[in-house]
């Protein structure tokens, strides 16, 4: 080879060396960012979510609603009272039959006796009630949910800035070590550049890894309702999931179905209730009364009482109608009852198989990095002894690093498959 060439590419391979030290960006520690325990966020995103929060103000509205058919068939006491003024008394053979003036004043006393399409209706409108609050309660379980997903989000980026950073000093030592050989005359500078070369590298991952924890962590905040990042205060420890049978057999609990069961039950209620349409109604109605001055067919203050009784005899089909119309909504109600219960066991197994997976997968992952770091301490022996070049170090650190990653990654992917285990039967939160 030509020295002249020779000499080139050294200067070139030093200047790179040395840009590669000057693009070396300073490690700057994290700005401190509030903690929080899981429990503590789950409370906190459940205390300022809009869906939650809306899913409780519907639980008040129907509560609201079962109070108004309530009166339908309650008592209702109503006062009436006034003053007429004429031109004039009205005289009738001598007698003032219409005073110039008159006050009248009566209480009318309501009391339904048998109201028994209106019964039936607060009893409908209960079960509407109950469905709604299980709404509400499943609302809670997919907000805690994706809550959770955060949470491990954030737990789980924190190992991999672990492993970037052990990856870069581990590099940084292994660039120190060519440096040091390049000194003494013994490596040389080819070595050195291509150590530092991986350290810049390294150091690149670390800087992306602190990035990214900065976005899930402002994720989780936003998620808990929070005005900042946060971060996570401890470790991110699940409950045991269930055995796949016990998870099938408990998949009609989870409070999705059991909201699509209470709704298909209230509308079949109606539909059980028809038969009350054409139920006659009674009423009693008391009415105490005040008239000044009194008239020869009014007296001053008396009462009366009546009993009306009401019998629908014919509507234009309206109740017809509304028969079939709630035969179709309780079709409905079924029809939605049944898939959600399908998809609910779907989840159960889909979540069963990915957590066994995922479990394998870890296992496989940590064997791996070890063997890889294993792998890499026989590769510095052996260039520390002469009988490889740093190519086969740099390879080995690449890889235990790596494999380091995947594994952090693989148990991520097992918590996160553990919490969708524990949503879909509907134990978490």
């Amino acid at each position: 080879m030509d020295k002249s060439f020779s000499a080139r590419l050294l200067a070139c391979v030093a200047f790179l060396s040395t840009g590669l030290a000057w693009a070396q960006p300073p490690t700057l520690a994290p700005s401190p960012t509030a903690r929080v325990t899981l429990q503590d966020a789950i409370a906190l995103a459940l205390a300022k979510n809009p869906t939650y929060a809306v899913a409780l103000l519907e639980v008040r509205r129907v509560e609201a609603v079962v109070r108004e058919t309530k009166a339908a068939w309650l008592p209702t006491l109503y006062g009436y009272g006034g003053i007429t003024h004429l031109d004039g008394n009205r005289v009738e053979a001598g007698a003032v039959v219409l005073a110039q003036n008159e006050l009248t004043a009566n209480l009318t006393l309501t009391v339904p006796l048998v109201m028994t399409r209106q019964w039936l209706t607060t009893q409908e409108s209960r079960l509407a009630a109950d469905a709604t609050r299980a709404t509400g309660a499943d609302v809670r379980r997919t907000v805690a949910y994706a809550l959770g997903q955060a949470y491990l989000a954030v737990y789980a980026q924190k190992f991999v800035i672990e492993v970037d950073e052990r990856a870069r000093d581990t590099a940084k030592s292994h660039a120190d070590y060519a440096r040091q050989r390049y000194a003494g005359g013994v490596g040389n500078r080819i070595d050195e550049v291509r150590a530092l070369q991986e350290v810049a590298t390294d150091e690149a991952l670390v800087q992306q890894a602190y990035a990214q924890l900065a976005s899930v962590e402002e994720a989780l905040g936003i998620l808990v309702g929070n005005d900042g990042p946060l971060d996570t205060a401890e470790d991110a420890t699940l409950a045991v999931p269930q055995s796949l049978q016990e998870g099938l057999e408990g998949a009609a609990r989870r409070t999705d179905v059991v909201a699509l069961d209470l709704r298909a039950r209230a509308v079949g209620k109606t539909v059980e209730d028809d038969w009350s349409d054409y139920a006659p109604y009674l009423v009693g109605v008391a009415e105490p009364f005040y008239q000044n001055p009194a008239t020869p067919t009014v007296p001053l203050s008396g009462y009366q009482l009546e009993l009306l009784l009401t019998v629908p005899l014919y509507d234009g089909g309206l109740r017809y109608g509304q028969h079939k119309e709630r035969d179709a909504l309780h079709d409905e109600a079924r029809v939605a009852y049944e898939a959600g219960l399908r998809q609910a066991r779907s989840d159960v197994r889909a979540a069963f198989e990915a957590m066994r997976r995922a479990d394998d997968s870890l296992r496989s992952s940590r064997e791996a990095a070890k063997l890889a770091i294993q792998a890499l301490d026989l590769a510095n022996l052996a260039y520390r002894g002469g009988a490889v070049t740093n190519i086969e170090v740099i390879d080995a650190e690449r890889q235990a690093r790596d494999a380091a990653t995947q594994a952090e990654v693989a148990a991520d992917a097992a918590r996160q498959a553990r919490l969708t285990m524990l949503t879909a039967t509907g134990h978490f939160p």
